[in-house]
């Protein structure tokens, strides 16, 4: 299979900053590296959007737009990586019982401090990874009352990654037709 050239895809991809997650290494790199591959793919994907054009929820009936899941993906990161893995006493983001819904529903124009959030959750969670010698080491999963371990959630935040770029992906083809990789 021949390689497209990247001019001939939208501007979001000519400056691509990903880092090829590596074909060899240990469990602990190649699963952290595809997190993060995942995660510079999301903000590629919401990157060079007119702020106001991120609330756009542009493909009806769904609620999604790329200010809801940058808020729902934030919500994700401390939730697993602060929450159930290391026990820490923080608040949930945009959530709450009498309002589950708010990181996708309720969008204040708050793109700006909302991406500034995401990418603070992020660097967390990569100091909590790399705090912790080994992939088994576990945190509570609060819905089963279950030990949960770190390789677990690195692969679940893959996969929730994975899906949530889907997303993405077509909701940026709806604002500006940018496709990407």
């Amino acid at each position: 299979m021949t390689e497209i050239p990247a001019e001939n895809y939208a501007p979001m991809w000519a400056e691509d900053t990903r880092t090829a997650p590596p074909l060899v290494g240990d469990e602990r790199e190649i699963l952290t590296a595809y997190l993060d591959w995942h995660r510079t793919t999301f903000e590629l994907k919401c990157s060079g959007v007119p702020l106001e054009r991120l609330s756009d929820k542009g493909v009806p009936p769904s609620g999604l737009s790329l200010h809801g899941l940058l808020r729902h993906l934030a919500g994700v990161e401390r939730w697993w990586f602060r929450k159930q893995f290391a026990g820490e006493d923080v608040p949930l983001l945009y959530y709450s019982d009498d309002d589950p819904d708010q990181d996708f529903e309720t969008l204040n124009g708050d793109v700006t401090e909302a991406l500034a959030v995401w990418r603070a959750e992020c660097e967390r969670a990569r100091e909590i990874v790399a705090a912790v010698p080994s992939l088994d080491q576990t945190g509570l999963h609060f819905a089963s009352g279950q030990p949960i371990s770190l390789r677990r959630i690195l692969v679940d935040m893959i996969a929730e990654y994975a899906r949530h770029n889907g997303h993405a992906d077509l909701l940026r083809e709806r604002i500006d037709g940018a496709a990407g990789r």
